[in-house]
């Protein structure tokens, strides 16, 4: 598969997956298993799996105070909400509910005085619709993230293919003068391979017109020594 191909096929899978985190918070009173016991509280129902919801609960539950956890429950021993500090536990619970999660905020009456029982649970609606809009957000926040660095990963690999694009025309520009330098020098090779052979002709003219000469040379030469031994 090709490069732009992998990058229209990744591009899409993110336009998929941000528009399923397109969604609206609703908060609603709930019952939740603690202790043995059914208590009333908070649930938030979102679109994400356990395992994320779960982390990110925990994460707010821990800016109430110091959480424990048992038996999927988280506690926290002395909760601080609104700025307010409390001595009873608060209880938080996330549960998988089919396709998707949900998450769980609230008390047990019996701990704690009806006066400050009833003035926590005004605030729990609002604490879990916060949750639930971080949640969301965050989540979106991880495919930007993620989009961002496909962006990134796009943009190099587009640089990386304009610069050698550059190196490829600058190849063919030399490969176009190494050419005209090699047809000029095949050119100047033959005109030089003619002027050669010429030469050459004419060395082996000249080679038997000197051959003929030394030949009559040396004819001269016996023809003088034996004038000279005539000599009496």
């Amino acid at each position: 598969m090709s490069g732009s191909k992998k990058f229209i096929i990744l591009i899409g899978t993110f336009m998929i997956a941000g528009s399923a985190f397109a969604q609206t918070v609703k908060v609603k009173k709930e019952t939740a298993r603690v202790k043995g016991e059914n208590l009333t509280g908070f649930e938030v129902e979102l679109d994400g799996k356990a395992a994320d919801v779960g982390d990110a609960f925990t994460k707010f539950m821990k800016t109430f105070g110091k959480s424990k956890d048992n038996d999927n429950v988280l506690t926290i021993a002395e909760p601080t909400i609104a700025d307010n500090k409390y001595a009873f536990p608060l209880y938080g619970v996330t549960k998988e509910k089919g396709k998707t999660s949900a998450a769980w905020l609230g008390i047990d009456p019996k701990l704690w005085p009806p006066a400050d029982a009833e003035k926590v649970n005004k605030e729990f609606e609002k604490l879990m619709k916060d949750f639930g809009v971080k949640f969301y957000k965050d989540q979106i926040q991880l495919q930007i993230d993620e989009s961002v660095r496909a962006g990134q990963a796009v943009e190099k690999t587009q640089q990386k293919l304009v610069n050698e694009n550059k190196s490829l025309n600058t190849k063919l520009e030399d490969n176009k003068r190494e050419k005209i330098q090699l047809e000029k020098s095949l050119q100047e090779n033959v005109a030089e391979n003619g002027t050669l052979l010429k030469k050459i002709e004419k060395n082996k003219h000249d080679q038997d017109s000197v051959t003929v000469a030394g030949e009559q040379i040396k004819k001269v030469v016996e023809m003088h020594k034996e004038k000279q031994r005539k000599v009496n």
